[in-house]
């Protein structure tokens, strides 16, 4: 059910042009709550959900009663990105919910000598990712290399490995893995 108020949530602002910030300012919520409902991670109470509704403004049975386009998005505006990182790391995701999808496809930005931690990370799959801006330096097995703007990486993600911003400027990637990694 979370899923599907998410789904709807997410719809019904856009239809509105509402960004999520917008739409949280307008209803004295913070952005992050907007984002966690419309991905699935946190389903509201109903009191919750009708604060934030009044914020549209569309009351409940409206609400729910709104359909659900079959016709898979294809376009997504920049402030519609779901945020998964923490701390000096952010993971901008395109899609909300990655259930049965192959492809995983961040915006990512590390501050200056943010790192993935200690511990290499491994897990199914394969990654690759262009450095947009900054400076990236990408471990996986043995192997560490410091990459700039243009540069690309690209491995089997069963390999440990780390990332690093080892400049003194926010180093910025787009990346994609698959199968979904988070």
């Amino acid at each position: 059910m979370s899923d599907d108020v998410g789904i709807r949530l997410g719809a019904i602002r856009r239809l509105h042009g509402l960004s999520q910030r917008a739409l949280a300012r307008k209803c004295g919520v913070t952005n992050a709550t907007i984002s966690l409902i419309e991905s699935g991670s946190v389903s509201p109470s109903v009191g919750s959900l009708k604060r934030i509704l009044d914020g549209i403004p569309i009351g409940l049975a409206e609400f729910f009663g709104f359909p659900l386009a079959d016709q898979e998005r294809v376009f997504f505006a920049a402030d519609e990105l779901v945020e998964i990182g923490e701390g000096g790391i952010s993971f901008r995701q395109i899609l909300p919910d990655l259930k049965g999808r192959a492809l995983q496809i961040l915006h990512e930005r590390y501050q200056p000598g943010t790192d993935t931690g200690k511990v290499l990370l491994h897990h199914e799959g394969q990654e690759g990712g262009v450095i947009i801006r900054g400076r990236l330096e990408v471990q996986v097995g043995n192997d560490k290399r410091v990459l700039g703007p243009g540069d690309a990486y690209y491995f089997e993600s069963n390999k440990p490995h780390r990332f690093r911003n080892v400049g003194d400027e926010v180093c910025e990637v787009v990346s994609a893995c698959t199968p979904p990694s988070f």
